[in-house]
């Protein structure tokens, strides 16, 4: 039942979407006949494809043709490729998927880790030194470090491509730049939760039983610690997925923030719907997600309607 209405809310959340990018898309100052006739075109052909797009008809008439096309999965058709977007966003959702895939895992390993390393030495000079470390992580703009890491790696020392996709090396640094502030920030969160777990009695009851150093975190902190962990992990993919404009312009890579970027500067508004409702999907899909991993991590949290 619960599930269901999760369903449910999950549906209007889309539908609120869809409501709101395609009022967006007829405040764009652009005319949709003139991006796909050209600058020159004469007025009778501008009035011809307008008609043909069904730009004329009333826009709860062209909003109820919208959400049709959207309910059999159609994200309509560029106007300046003349391809279809749902076509256009899956051909690049795999180097998204592989940018996506390696950051995060390794944001997670080293945030987890460092996580782990601050919690032990909680206090002290390592702790805070590591603390100033990570807001200073959190702090740098993705672009201006993908920026230096490019000067450092791939221009100046020329131990990595200077961008595009295609091998494992060329993955290197655009993952490296997105990956710092995320284990930054996990890192501090898992620090946080270890903190708050290992005062709780369970744990002081594991030590009186004479319970190793490695049990104590590894079997019964770390797993309770984590659990806030998956909300914020299952939201950052979904993000990464949506497609990441900065980091994937700067490393030229070929993905949905890339498509996105050129789909602005052409004012191909189809596409630019279509990707804002593929982020949509990803995002309300990852929360579904989560919710059903909460569960299966914490046998204590039941679902009740």
């Amino acid at each position: 039942m619960v599930a269901l209405q999760r369903l449910g809310w999950a549906l209007i959340v889309l539908l609120g979407v869809s409501i709101i990018t395609f009022t967006l898309a007829f405040l764009i100052p652009s005319d949709p006949a003139r991006t796909i006739a050209g600058p020159k075109a004469d007025p009778a052909t501008l009035a011809r494809i307008r008609q043909d797009l069904g730009l004329d008809d009333p826009l709860p008439v062209q909003f109820g043709r919208y959400l049709g096309r959207l309910l059999r999965g159609d994200l309509g058709r560029s106007y300046v490729t003349r391809r279809e977007v749902r076509a256009a966003i899956l051909e690049r959702v795999p180097a998204t998927l592989f940018l996506a895939v390696t950051s995060l895992a390794l944001a997670v390993l080293v945030g987890v880790v460092l996580g782990i390393f601050t919690s032990v030495r909680a206090g002290s000079r390592t702790d805070m030194a590591v603390l100033t470390l990570s807001l200073g992580a959190l702090s740098l703009p993705v672009f201006f470090l993908g920026l230096l890491l490019l000067d450092l790696f791939a221009y100046r020392l020329r131990w990595l491509p200077l961008g595009g996709y295609g091998s494992l090396s060329s993955v290197i640094l655009p993952a490296c730049t997105l990956a710092v502030g995320s284990a930054a920030y996990y890192g501090r969160l898992v620090h946080t939760n270890m903190g708050e777990v290992l005062r709780q009695d369970y744990v002081r009851t594991a030590r009186a039983k004479g319970l190793g150093t490695v049990a104590i975190y590894g079997r019964h902190a770390l797993r309770n610690a984590l659990l806030p962990l998956i909300t914020v992990i299952g939201l950052d993919f979904a993000g990464l997925m949506g497609g990441v404009v900065l980091t994937e312009t700067v490393f030229n890579w070929p993905g949905l923030g890339r498509l996105a970027v050129d789909a602005v500067f052409n004012q191909d508004v189809p596409m630019i719907m279509g990707i804002v409702e593929f982020s949509a999907v990803l995002v309300v899909g990852a929360n579904l997600v989560v919710d059903l991993l909460y569960a299966i991590v914490d046998p204590r949290i039941r679902y009740r309607s």
